[in-house]
């Protein structure tokens, strides 16, 4: 990102983005998500496949923000759904969301929005050095969405009760703590070389940051 993508209001403190920018990044990052999916999956119990999904999922909020993160995955969710094969294993249209995968895709942008949601509060300072607050930012956003969510359209749909969902769901506990690490650690190369990606807050929240 150049410095004539970004423009400040008339006081001339707070960088605003032009929208071109934002749905740039958003579609940016839509793609790099069904690019993670489309990547070799490591089958587990012929249900659910371990993809880089998710790590394209957290990459987006981490780097992009709440907001924005939310829409890119929202978006890549859409074009999977009127038809483009984005999904994991090229999968298509609505099915996957009528088949065991339902509560992961839904749990997806609220899991990047809350990834992001995390990093904008961050100090700034430390965005761009701290891979263990990012990877922690990620691997919370996963605790709280994507695995209960995850579970419970494994026990709507395959035939599970909801122990044996959730049983089923820890064998991806791992996979997901080695993604979310090597997510720490590409955002934080992203904010290094970008330090204005994120969102900036208003003036009062920086000060409330700082004091803290």
């Amino acid at each position: 990102m150049t410095a004539a993508q970004i423009t400040t209001d008339p006081e001339g403190t707070r960088p605003r983005r032009r929208p071109a920018t934002d749905l740039a990044l958003i579609a940016s990052f839509a793609a790099l998500i069904a690019a993670c999916a489309l990547l070799p999956a490591i089958p587990v119990g012929g249900l659910v496949p371990i993809t880089l999904q998710t790590f394209g999922v957290m990459l987006a909020g981490a780097v992009l923000g709440a907001r924005r993160g939310f829409l890119a995955v929202l978006l890549y969710l859409a074009v999977g759904a009127i038809g483009l094969p984005v999904f994991s294993g090229g999968a298509a249209g609505l099915a996957p969301f009528a088949g065991p995968t339902v509560g992961y895709l839904v749990a997806f942008p609220f899991a990047a929005c809350l990834t992001g949601f995390i990093v904008e509060r961050l100090p700034r300072k430390r965005v761009a050095t701290s891979i263990p607050l990012i990877f922690v930012a990620g691997f919370i956003s996963s605790l709280i969405f994507i695995h209960p969510l995850g579970a419970l359209g494994l026990a709507w749909r395959a035939d599970m009760t909801i122990g044996q969902a959730f049983l089923f769901d820890l064998t991806f506990i791992p996979g997901d703590i080695i993604k979310n690490i090597l997510m720490g650690i590409v955002a934080t190369s992203v904010h290094r070389a970008f330090p204005a990606l994120l969102p900036t807050r208003s003036a009062s929240a920086r000060r409330d940051t700082i004091s803290a």
